[in-house]
């Protein structure tokens, strides 16, 4: 049976005590404390350790642990001095569970001297009561961070000495910094382990100005690897054991070694991607660690490789020091080199290699897919050609008489990118086109800057068809598809209703400035905001010159490259006489008061100048 007994530490019972709060006494269930947000702060002021369970009530876990914690409670309620237990329900006390950075459940924390010290033991009493014993010790010191800590001193001497570390540039206000940091420490510790150890470090950016200058450090956390002290994107996972698996990888020499000329012959015959492989005489080949650098900087993106072998270098019919750059025999053709040689001659830089690379990326008709899009084809404006793309051996040669039928007016166009994607990886990209019922087995869209796409009429398709389109967009003769909801007919409320087909005319508007909020309907925090956009709206319902506006971003297209909505909900500020340049709203609460200083502060014309806020 749980009794919940109040602990009252005032024995003056007056009747004024009658209005307080509740939760400011700290009550007690089975000899574990409750603590909250109200009585949290100073119930542990004077204590020197405190052990603490964060949990939620509908958690699994925490009920399971809960008699093994009310042991836990009444052995540390028996040492001497006695150390308090307490509980802390995370999904009511909201402030502590932020502060305390607490994801999961249950979280136990040893609170000493009020600085929070990690748990990552098991969940048994021995193990708990040992730990908490340790930290109550009076010479318990907290163990160094395995994180270095870099100023403008040692910078210089940690980071070019290292042949790999990770350098994290922080804010110490920053809340995604502030979730980062006891994963990135977790990292650390785990990093510093290996042999060799890969080592992890941190520079405050507000302290260290000239660092994060010279890095174009511009926003908070930015992570880069260095290697020798040459600086490189890290673009990894932001927990324990993702930065600890990319950095291990990143470790790794960035080209993986080939020995037998049976491997070419399968990248060839199976590859799916462009195929590089560097031919060298040998380590001690100067061109060997000039590819080595260059392939470090490209090796998020492309597969490496590099050969000692005379049979391969024989089989490539190359001599040492160069780098070849093939495609797959599926997508080379008559139109195309079969092989992109570079020579690496004593001048050259790891630069040229890397243009090298880029420059031959692509077949001439590659194969366009949800894996390789990003990476590959982002390139505009882009043909595409949608058809059932599946190179399969039974299916191989349907697959390659259309692909060659795009090859032949392909070559014609070199200043644009031509690929095949399979029809039902793009069905939603189709449906956007409006192409989805075309009735034709192929279908063409072009897709280009801004968003702006492009569709063909459907008909059945053969290179002169596809030639006539292509040449129609080159002059500037086609009207680009926009996805949009219908105009709304009545569209006289305080917030302008903005779509596909009105985005130019109102947000564009070169005569007003335009509030203009992106959001989508499933958003939460676009619902929380809004009332508040609503009543900003009523606010400056009689500024002429001003238009508060939102458009439903997931059913409309925004015709215009200037405003990227990365997530929801998006703000931007567009000055009537700077739309290609709109003001991003960042960083501010989404409440009435900072939203109307953004305006306020961005306006080009106000009837009223500022109102006090």
């Amino acid at each position: 049976e749980s009794v919940t007994e109040e602990v009252d530490y005032d024995s003056d019972d007056d009747e004024d005590d009658e209005d307080e709060d509740d939760d400011s006494e700290v009550k007690e269930e089975n000899g574990v404390l409750i603590l909250n947000d109200a009585n949290f702060d100073t119930f542990t002021a004077d204590k020197d350790t405190v052990l603490l369970e964060f949990y939620a009530p509908w958690c699994g876990h925490c009920k399971q642990f809960a008699p093994e914690y009310e042991k836990i409670a009444k052995t540390l309620k028996e040492n001497d001095p006695p150390i308090p237990v307490a509980k802390i329900d995370a999904t009511a006390a909201t402030s502590l569970a932020s502060r305390f950075d607490v994801s999961g459940y249950p979280t136990i924390k040893i609170l000493k001297k009020g600085q929070p010290v990690d748990y990552d033991g098991s969940r048994t009493e021995d193990e708990i009561v040992t730990k908490v014993k340790e930290v109550s010790d009076p010479n318990w010191t907290p163990p160094p961070e395995a994180t270095l800590v870099l100023t403008q001193d040692n910078f210089d001497d940690v980071v070019n000495g290292a042949d790999i570390i990770l350098v994290e540039f922080y804010a110490p206000w920053c809340g995604h910094c502030k979730k980062l940091a006891p994963e990135y420490e977790k990292a650390a510790q785990e990093l510093s382990k290996r042999t060799p150890p890969i080592p992890l470090a941190k520079v405050d950016a507000t302290a260290e100005t000239e660092l994060a200058k010279k890095f174009e450090v511009t926003g908070y956390p930015t992570l880069k690897i260095f290697r020798k002290g040459k600086p490189y994107d890290y673009s990894g996972p932001r927990e324990k054991y993702g930065i600890v698996d990319y950095m291990i990888e990143q470790a790794g020499p960035p080209s993986k070694q080939i020995q037998a000329t049976k491997q070419v012959q399968e990248f060839l015959r199976d590859g799916d991607d462009v195929i590089i492989i560097g031919v060298f005489s040998g380590e001690n080949d100067k061109a060997y660690q000039l590819y080595q650098e260059a392939a470090n900087g490209l090796r998020e993106d492309y597969k490496f490789h590099h050969t000692f072998s005379n049979e391969i270098a024989k089989l490539l019919k190359v001599s040492p020091g160069k780098v070849v750059v093939m495609q797959p025999e599926k997508f080379q053709s008559k139109h195309e080199a079969k092989m992109h040689v570079l020579d690496l001659k004593e001048s050259t830089d790891g630069s040229e290699i890397k243009e090298h690379v880029l420059k031959h990326t692509l077949p001439l008709v590659g194969h366009r897919k949800p894996s390789n899009d990003a990476k590959r084809y982002a390139k505009r404006p882009l043909v595409v050609v949608y058809y059932t793309v599946d190179f399969s051996f039974d299916y191989r040669v349907a697959t390659q008489y259309w692909r060659d039928k795009v090859l032949e007016v392909a070559k014609d166009f070199p200043e644009y990118v031509f690929a095949v994607s399979d029809e039902e990886d793009y069905s939603s990209e189709i449906k956007d086109l409006g192409l989805l019922e075309s009735g034709e087995d192929v279908n063409v869209a072009i897709l280009d800057d801004g968003g702006k796409k492009y569709a063909m009429e459907p008909e059945e398709f053969d290179s002169d068809v596809l030639k006539q389109f292509v040449l129609a967009f080159k002059k500037g003769k086609l009207k680009p598809i926009v996805k949009s909801q219908p105009v709304p007919k009545n569209n006289k409320g305080p917030v302008k209703v903005v779509v596909g087909k009105t985005f130019d005319a109102i947000v564009m508007d070169p005569k007003k400035d335009v509030l203009i909020e992106f959001y989508a309907p499933w958003c939460g925090h676009c619902k929380k905001l809004e009332p508040i956009y609503t009543e900003l709206g009523k606010k400056y319902k009689n500024e002429k010159n001003l238009v508060i506006a939102k458009m439903d971003a997931t059913a409309n297209d925004v015709t215009s490259d200037h405003y990227k909505v990365e997530g929801f909900p998006t703000i931007y500020f567009a000055p009537r006489d700077k739309k290609n340049n709109p003001i991003k709203y960042e960083g501010g609460d989404r409440d009435l008061e900072h939203l109307t200083k953004f305006i306020e502060d961005h306006a080009t014309k106000l009837s009223r100048r500022r109102e006090e806020l």
